[in-house]
């Protein structure tokens, strides 16, 4: 890859919100540039201000900013910290504005299931589109049609596939049977990408499977494994982990089903609630995430024996180029 000059004039302008500053500082190593600088202050009622310190009139501009909770600030924070900054940018005069979130919040949210309910997803897509942004730009969203409805600007997609295989390729190329499983009924689309992206990487097409979920009075309980693993080593897909019953629930399933060894893949680890129990099941051999959202909630005993993190920066490097010099996001997420 040729570095970008800085402040030549060719190279996009790149800034990271506080809490996305390491993740950001990597995204700009990988594109040979600097972050730009900026300035956040604190006031003693709650309030806060951003605002860019260099000047980016005529400029296109790319915020970087992961819109997961964590120990210091909330996700609705978060938000609001991208959105006002966001528009001071606008306001100074960037001639693009992108909003890079590799973890997007409310994604999930993103139909009504009860009566009255909100589309929380359509609601921060306005609020983000509200102070002028041209682009955004996220990683595996719960549900990728809902993500494009909700914003009536380009909404582009990456997608983290290509990092499992090249993690998973030469740990389980040799093995005789490999099955892909969705760990529920609305995931099998997502499974069957990766699965074919898997199965080009192997010369041979992995089998596919799914999980099938019981509710009753309001408790989610395991279903039965839809289709044959016995013997196989079992890659489980997911778009995220967030308490880790799911994916233990899935991996229990397939290991009563005769599978040998089962890798669990999920773009973003939450790691919430009772993550901690739930992932420590023996049914799973190894976890395997993106830093999309730092694994600081799991145990670091657990995170040392069964959590892989994968590291993304060199992907949304590559998005962000490509986007400036009018690439193809297309060819970047082929395998």
């Amino acid at each position: 890859m040729t570095d970008f000059a800085p402040h030549s004039g060719s190279a996009p302008t790149v800034f990271a919100i506080q809490t996305s500053h390491e993740f950001g500082e990597q995204v700009a190593a990988e594109l040979g540039i600097a972050l730009s600088a900026h300035e956040e202050r604190e006031f003693e009622d709650g309030e806060h201000k951003i605002r860019p310190l260099e000047n980016v009139r005529g400029r296109d501009v790319y915020v970087i900013h992961s819109l997961y909770a964590d120990d210091r600030q909330g996700v609705n924070d978060k938000l609001c910290r991208l959105i006002f900054f966001l528009g001071a940018l606008r306001d100074a005069g960037a001639a693009g504005l992108t909003a890079v979130m590799p973890y997007l919040a409310y994604a999930r949210k993103d139909r009504k299931t009860q009566t009255r309910d909100p589309v929380t997803t359509r609601y921060v897509a306005q609020m983000i589109e509200s102070v002028g942004v041209d682009h955004v730009v996220t990683m595996d969203v719960h549900n990728l049609a809902a993500y494009q409805n909700a914003f009536r600007c380009p909404s582009e997609h990456l997608e983290a596939n290509r990092l499992f295989i090249e993690h998973l390729l030469p740990r389980i190329r040799d093995e005789e049977k490999i099955v892909v499983v969705s760990p529920d009924v609305g995931g099998i689309k997502r499974a069957d990408r990766f699965r074919q992206a898997l199965g080009h990487a192997l010369g041979r097409e992995p089998a596919a499977a799914f999980v099938e979920k019981a509710r009753a009075r309001g408790v989610l309980n395991l279903g039965r494994l839809v289709g044959d693993a016995e013997g196989a080593t079992v890659v489980i897909v997911d778009d995220m982990i967030g308490s880790g019953s799911t994916i233990a629930h899935a991996a229990r399933a397939c290991r009563e089903a005769g599978a040998t060894r089962v890798y669990a893949c999920a773009s973003h680890g939450l790691f919430v609630g009772k993550a901690n129990e739930h992932l420590a099941d023996e049914a799973l051999y190894q976890i395997i995430v993106t830093d999309s959202v730092p694994p600081f909630r799991l145990d670091p005993v657990l995170a040392q024996q069964r959590l892989v993190v994968l590291p993304s920066a060199k992907l949304f490097a590559e998005a962000i180029r490509r986007m400036h010099e009018g690439g193809s996001l297309v060819e970047l997420l082929a395998t």
